[in-house]
């Protein structure tokens, strides 16, 4: 398959692995990608190559949108398990984010209470309070947390700026639980070096993190599409297997998705 730039501000719905049938929430420009991520494995392909010429959709824009589209759900089918913030880049980005977080659970509660809202987010942005406080609103606060290895995150996530490690996990503990920790394990090499984050070495400090921050649910998943970078490798049903058995050993629970 080839890189997925994915329309605004709706689409879908698709199946999900995770999360059954999705509607997804795009609060990225439609033309390009916006994130403050670089990461190897995306499958919206590198910042460089997808520049957006577009603006963020307007709040007023995504609620008319959403609002047409689950009309249309609530007479012709499917009914959505969630509504996801997702698309081509960190939608925590959004200027408005909080205020369209509110616009989406409005709706949610008028078409299908049923249900669930869950935002796919980098983590990069939970500092601000505003974000914060929005993600602590939604059912399904799904947070990326890929090793406790700083190293490895700058090769193979490549945060723009500045990346604390610690008072990341510092500031995921203030969820008290709520928020979900999504992690991607693979296998393979970038420019030279091994990316393989399956082994004790990644997967045991890791896993201390994730106790710190003692989420409701832990996912870990692997390539599922093509990746902008062609060397990378899916982690065996084996080996995701072994690291969901060292998870439930410590009492956390844990989904699976090959």
């Amino acid at each position: 398959m080839s890189t997925v730039i994915y329309p605004s501000p709706i689409f879908g719905p698709v199946h999900s692995r995770r999360l059954g049938v999705s509607l997804g929430i795009n609060l990225l420009p439609e033309d390009g990608k916006v994130c403050t991520f670089d990461c190897i494995y995306c499958e919206c392909g590198f910042n460089k190559d997808f520049r957006p010429h577009s603006s963020f959709p307007t709040r007023e824009c995504v609620r008319e949108a959403l609002e047409k589209r689950l009309k249309d759900m609530s007479v012709n089918g499917p009914v959505p398990d969630v509504l996801t913030f997702a698309g081509n880049g960190e939608p925590t980005l959004h200027p408005l984010f909080p205020e369209i977080v509110d616009d989406v659970c409005m709706l949610r509660d008028r078409y299908f209470p049923k249900a669930k809202i869950s935002v796919l987010s980098n983590s990069t942005q939970i500092f601000k309070p505003e974000v914060f406080a929005a993600l602590e609103k939604v059912d399904n606060n799904i947070l990326k947390l890929d090793t406790a290895d700083t190293d490895y995150i700058r090769l193979v996530d490549r945060p723009a700026g500045r990346y604390e490690l610690e008072r990341l996990v510092d500031r995921m503990k203030d969820f008290k639980g709520k928020l979900i920790i999504q992690t991607m394990f693979m296998k393979g090499k970038y420019e030279g070096m091994d990316v393989d984050n399956t082994s004790d070495r990644f997967v045991l400090p890791w896993i201390n993190a994730v106790k710190k921050i003692a989420p409701s649910q832990v996912m870990i998943y692997t390539i599922d599409r093509e990746t902008p970078d062609h060397d990378l490798k899916k982690a065996t049903h084996e080996e995701l297997d072994r690291i969901a058995v060292l998870l439930r050993n410590e009492g956390l629970n844990v989904s699976v998705s090959y």
